[in-house]
């Protein structure tokens, strides 16, 4: 393996807070990225080589990404799989991870339908098209029941909660789209683990603690506080669904730990995740750092944990939209082993996510130690 300048360039689909750091994670290691994104000025502008404002199903604009990089790849569900393969082959560029991939986990009733037939633990579920088939659903599966958006759903945003039959019709109205009912998971906590495919085989972050407030992910701790076989059997299954998958590149699974300790996925993400920030310091490689040398084909990193890491998400405490502006970063920068990354994102809206803090803390600091730590911090962190 040889590395030249310039290195070789990687095609992003998406300029978000991930493409952001996927950009600073390429710089080390002289690969240059550029990407495409409908947005003007995005959060990625200021660290990649380039970025073509498109949209992402903009025909004329993929093309020009795919005949500026080496591989393509996507940081958001809203790559168009078919256009990718269209300029894939047109341009001999190909796409990791691989387009059956999205298309698979796009839509997450075929997700499901795809995890239940490789064996993979999974909730209860039903396809539903209209109330009745909801009705139905609940009455098979239990009331409550979760109603899921199949497309187009990220977090938090597409899940609703139908407690009874009398509420489908305006749950579906509601949604607005083609949908599957899931049995609700009574959960312990929810955990996730990044895995990582790449040329010459797999490998899996430590099982990481997600803590979701309004549906939106709002802290990550690892390790959990669960016990050692329920990781292990977290890591097992995220082994499993790694070997069923096609691609290079990074996932993000996340997953349920019932309240008897079983396992069981909840979705798959296939690019870098939020639960997997805390991997940028927290980590012997990233998850950004990762994805990169899997889609290029390099040699994978160690994903080993530097120590204990908790990662809270710095969300938008506003009201109504209004331009961002971040106060109180001065007990972060103060805090040994504290590090805040903000996404430069120019307007905060209600729950929008601005930025991170992790801190990274000793082998015998204890994980509710360690979130205490970072949620004083995060206090500390305001707009205005």
């Amino acid at each position: 393996m040889e590395l030249t300048t310039p290195g070789p360039t990687v095609g992003v689909v998406g300029a978000g807070q991930l493409g952001r750091m996927l950009g600073e994670a390429a710089g080390p290691l002289g690969i240059e990225v550029v990407a495409l994104d409908p947005t003007e000025d995005p959060p990625a502008a200021p660290v990649v080589r380039d970025t073509i404002a498109a949209d992402f199903d903009d025909r004329e604009g993929l093309r020009e990404l795919a005949e500026r990089a080496d591989v393509l790849t996507y940081e958001i569900e809203l790559a168009d799989a078919d256009l990718l393969d269209e300029v894939s082959e047109a341009t001999d560029t190909p796409v990791h991870p691989d387009t059956d991939t999205l298309r698979t986990t796009q839509d997450k009733l075929r997700e499901k339908e795809w995890l239940d037939g490789a064996g993979i633990p999974v909730p209860a579920f039903r396809r539903v098209d209209d109330a009745e088939d909801l009705r139905e659903a609940g009455e098979e599966l239990g009331w409550p029941v979760m109603l899921k958006a199949r497309e187009g759903g990220y977090d938090g945003r597409g899940n609703l909660p139908v407690e009874g039959p009398d509420e489908a019709e305006a749950a579906l109205d509601e949604l607005g789209g083609p949908a599957l009912a899931e049995a609700f998971v009574p959960y312990e906590r929810e955990l996730a683990v990044m895995g990582v495919r790449g040329a010459d085989g797999t490998t899996t972050f430590p099982v990481t603690e997600t803590v979701h407030e309004e549906e939106i992910l709002r802290e990550m701790v690892a390790p959990p506080r669960a016990e050692s076989d329920v990781l292990a059997r977290a890591r097992e299954v995220a082994e499993d669904v790694l070997d069923s998958l096609d691609g290079r590149g990074i996932f993000g699974i996340e997953l349920f730990e019932t309240e008897d300790g079983e396992v069981l996925v909840n979705e798959i993400a296939p690019r870098p995740h939020n639960s997997g920030h805390w991997t940028i310091e927290g980590a012997h490689t990233s998850q950004f750092e990762q994805h990169l040398r899997a889609v290029l084909g390099w040699p994978l990193g160690s994903s080993d944990p530097r120590g204990p890491a908790v990662t809270t998400n710095l969300l938008g405490d506003v009201d109504a939209p209004e331009p961002a502006v971040l106060s109180g970063v001065e007990s972060v920068l103060e805090t040994a082993g504290a590090s805040l990354h903000w996404y430069g994102k120019r307007e905060a809206r209600p729950l929008r996510k601005m930025g991170h803090v992790t801190v990274v803390g000793t082998d015998d600091e204890d994980a509710d130690g360690l979130l205490s730590r970072a949620r004083d911090l995060r206090k500390g962190v305001t707009f205005r």
